[in-house]
């Protein structure tokens, strides 16, 4: 099939490009560690002149020989590579922000080679406490696309990872969403912390001591709070009642129980008692997995997991702002 646009997922750490054919299939993807925080710095030739550029230097590398093959390819870019760190800066739209009309507010940026690389927005919750998200708007969209006409009602979408966001949806707008950092948190203690001293990391993923770290969180011990309970991952180390394999999946399931506790209660308190919604996941299997588990048992019965939801998002913000031809 005839490619017709490259779509980049471009992060902190890691930019990560598809070449997509109609409809948004994915014909080729590759993965790289060039995220706005760690781009390339050795100078190179591009297109005739030499580059010290870092976003010009990791979107040649990217996507360079697809170009060189079609160089009409439209490309569109979401995520950290639109904050004011990145290669241009895509102002946040306010919430109720509408997700397909993102795709009439992109900001663009030429490149060396002569392509415009188009950049997707992301959003800001004006509030006491301001909440943004840059690249989970796209992957919301991508989820939306494949749902049927009002399923959307009962729905809450969770994006797991360093900063976890929670989206609620309504008529096709996010409304509200929350973070939960979580995952930097965890990488944090784990490597900078008294903690990580004794775990051993790399072994398998141990359930049982996870799922002992979501229980602690869901108790009455956890109601004291994770500032309380994470000394717990040592303590149970001194006593011996966890091996240091253990330790590092009961403070996984420890950190995400606290996390989904505090959802349990915002959810309930913003639906007024009401039934927790549905769950889609989206993101990395084997955290989905876990954040799954640990869904379960704090009385979240609907989860299921979104697959692409990035690449058809892209796709659909580009059909949306014309570039498709």
């Amino acid at each position: 099939m005839q490619a017709q646009l490259i779509a980049l997922d471009w992060g902190t750490t890691s930019l990560r490009a598809y070449k997509l054919a109609a409809g948004g299939q994915v014909l080729e993807q590759r993965s790289l560690s060039s995220g706005i925080m760690q781009l390339p710095s050795v100078p190179r030739i591009i297109a005739g002149q030499m580059c010290a550029n870092g976003f010009e230097l990791a979107f040649d590398e990217a996507c360079g020989d697809w170009l060189d093959a079609q160089p009409e390819l439209a490309v569109i870019a979401c995520g950290m590579v639109g904050s004011a760190q990145g290669w241009v800066e895509a102002a946040y739209r306010d919430t109720p922000a509408n997700v397909a009309n993102l795709g009439t507010a992109l900001s663009t940026v030429h490149s060396l080679r002569g392509v415009a690389v188009h950049i997707v927005p992301g959003v800001i919750q004006r509030s006491r406490l301001p909440n943004v998200m840059r690249g989970e708007e796209t992957q919301v969209l991508g989820v939306l696309q494949g749902l049927p006409a009002g399923a959307g009602a009962n729905l809450l979408i969770g994006l797991p990872g360093s900063h976890s966001k929670w989206v609620e949806v309504a008529d096709g707008c996010i409304v509200h969403f929350d973070t939960f950092m979580t995952g930097e948190l965890f990488a944090v203690l784990s490597e900078h912390s008294i903690l990580g001293r004794t775990q051993q990391r790399g072994a398998p993923f141990d359930s049982a001591a996870f799922d002992r770290g979501v229980r602690v969180a869901l108790s009455t011990e956890g109601e004291i709070g994770p500032l309380s309970t994470v000394f717990s991952a040592r303590s149970l180390g001194l006593t011996g009642e966890l091996s240091p394999t253990e330790q590092t999946d009961y403070l996984s399931g420890l950190l995400i129980g606290h996390e989904l506790v505090a959802l349990a209660s915002v959810q309930r308190r913003r639906r007024r008692g009401g039934a927790l919604p549905s769950i889609i996941l989206i993101g990395n299997s084997q955290l989905c997995a876990r954040y799954s588990r640990a869904l379960d048992a704090c009385g979240f019965a609907q989860v299921s997991q979104a697959e692409q939801a990035t690449e058809r998002g892209l796709w659909r913000l580009a059909e949306a702002a014309g570039l498709l031809g």
